[in-house]
């Protein structure tokens, strides 16, 4: 598959930024209650589902990866900047992280039993949403459980020249309004079945909103690969 071309403007970027985007991201710890609670939520029914692996996509430099395997969860990340994977790598040397974009994840068919994106999604146009909410279908699991995190808004769209630290940057973001990303995971066949939505304040200069969806189990007598359109 040709790789969408936004993908090479994202991959530069983090190139560029990421040892001042380490310094300069919050830990963790340093996540609201909100958003820790929401991390530990998901991470409990990760585990408890046992359906699998858990893959924090668009993983950056680990942060995130290394408070799930903390948490006692099964972890790995994949993130498309290679120097973020590097850094990641060196911070965490006992989590497993790989080179991949989200549009074609190099994962087998309902490998796994969780799907982590933090922050990560906004960058996808809109019209390309579908085939990474396509492929989190595919990978995932019958039963397996996902997390979709970042900002929202009204059909936003940032053209930043310069990040963290100063850096040049060409990505682009999308803030989509929250329903429309319900959805939009419902068309990939992920039900959605909680959502949090945090009004700007405490910090945080955008609204902020969090999903939690499975992939449905499979209906009986339907073959592994049997769902239609992917």
């Amino acid at each position: 598959m040709t790789e969408p071309s936004y993908l090479a403007a994202v991959r530069e970027s983090y190139d560029t930024v990421a040892a001042d985007y380490t310094k300069r991201v919050k830990t963790p710890a340093e996540l609201d209650p909100l958003s820790r609670a929401m991390l530990a939520a998901f991470a409990e029914v990760a585990r408890t589902a046992d359906r699998g692996p858990v893959a924090d996509l668009g993983c950056g430099p680990g942060l995130v990866t290394a408070h799930l395997a903390d948490l006692g969860v099964s972890v790995f990340g994949i993130d498309l900047s290679p120097k973020m994977i590097e850094l990641a790598r060196q911070a965490h040397p006992s989590v497993n992280f790989t080179v991949g974009s989200m549009t074609a994840l190099p994962i087998r068919d309902e490998e796994l039993g969780g799907i982590l994106a933090y922050y990560s999604t906004h960058h996808t146009p809109p019209e390309l949403l579908p085939v990474v909410f396509a492929e989190f279908h595919r990978t995932l699991a019958p039963g397996g459980h996902l997390m979709v995190a970042g900002y929202v808004g009204d059909d936003e769209h940032l053209r930043p020249t310069r990040a963290y630290g100063g850096h040049p940057v060409s990505y682009e973001s999308h803030l989509l309004p929250a329903d429309r990303i319900v959805g939009l995971l419902d068309r990939a066949g992920l039900v959605v079945t909680a959502r949090l939505v945090e009004e700007p304040g405490n910090g945080a200069k955008r609204t902020i909103a969090t999903f939690l969806a499975r992939k449905p189990e499979r209906p009986c007598g339907i073959p592994a690969g049997g769902h239609s359109g992917h």
